[in-house]
């Protein structure tokens, strides 16, 4: 996982390595609220959960800096990882290369 998150191909990154990881994420939500539903067990260790929420703060941080919408970056990633961009239409603005 990334140290840090200085610009949008890195919260590319950030957020492919989540979809990777199974994690259905949502930008505002806190990784410490995350749980296994098989198990009901929190799916990040508290120094995980931590570290992600710094990684998605500065994702907001880069974000409002570049004058880019989180949600649409996550969105459109997400679409286009899980397949489902064949059957539910992409944001407007493109942000995968």
């Amino acid at each position: 996982m990334l140290a840090s998150i200085q610009n949008v191909k890195e919260i590319r990154e950030f957020f492919e390595a989540l979809i990777a990881e199974g994690t259905s994420f949502h930008p505002d939500d806190d990784f410490s609220d995350y749980i296994v539903t098989e198990t009901q067990e929190p799916a990040y260790s508290e120094s995980e959960a931590k570290h992600y929420n710094e990684l998605m703060a500065q994702c907001f941080e880069v974000c409002e800096i570049e004058n880019v919408d989180i949600y649409d970056i996550s969105m459109e990633i997400f679409l286009v990882k899980t397949g489902m961009d064949k059957l539910i239409p992409l944001p407007s603005s493109n942000y995968i290369e």
